[in-house]
């Protein structure tokens, strides 16, 4: 059986600077009936055991370490066993939510991740945190971008550890440079497509952070 992708959207918080914030995450899912890795654990682990339905959890993949993409992670890989897998260079980002857990293993720029003979290739893609990463799946044609790209545009760079120059960078070397008919599967609210979300470049340049 080819994988597929599963959704869900869980509902909480996001921390930093001294703010806290009401936020939906989108949580992803890809595998077949036996097993599966989580794209981002946000919020409830129940809620993503229960959409996992049974089926063996390989990994916990976090976009990047923002509280609320990893704030359940722990606990679903207590309850599944799976491993925690981030970018070592959102470590940083990651104590300030587990100060006393730490991820499994870690993420790497190329890296390839196989699930249910379906490829997921790392692509580092830092700016909106130092250790964002996308995750590239040609044969579902598809990116999940964490919170680099958004419908409209980049991640938001106004807070510590980000850097609007760099997420500019990450989106025009990592991102535009795949098949514009990718969809592309965000960390908060609808997807979009490369092909739709590549002539805003300059703009975005233009307007700047």
């Amino acid at each position: 059986m080819t994988a597929r992708i599963d959704h869900l959207v869980t509902s909480g918080t996001f921390s930093l600077d001294g703010g806290t914030w009401d936020v939906d995450n989108n949580v992803w899912i890809v595998g077949d009936d036996t097993e599966a890795i989580v794209i981002d654990a946000a919020h409830d682990a129940d809620a993503i055991l229960a959409a996992l339905d049974g089926r063996a959890l390989r990994a916990i993949v976090c976009t990047h370490a923002h509280n609320d993409h990893v704030d359940a992670a722990p606990a679903l890989a207590a309850a599944t066993g799976a491993r925690i897998l981030l970018h070592p260079a959102d470590q940083p980002l990651w104590k300030q939510t587990h100060p006393d857990h730490s991820p499994d293993g870690d993420l790497a720029d190329g890296q390839v991740l196989t699930i249910a003979g379906t490829d997921l290739t790392v692509l580092h893609t830092p700016g909106h945190a130092p250790g964002a990463v996308c995750l590239y799946a040609p044969d579902l044609g598809t990116v999940f971008t964490g919170d680099t790209l958004f419908q409209g545009g980049p991640g938001a760079t106004g807070r510590s550890f980000s850097d609007f120059p760099t997420i500019v960078d990450s989106i025009r070397e990592k991102l535009l440079t795949l098949p514009p008919e990718t969809v592309v599967r965000t960390g908060h609210g609808d997807p979009t497509t490369v092909g739709a979300e590549a002539p805003h470049l300059q703009e975005w340049i233009n307007r700047g952070h």
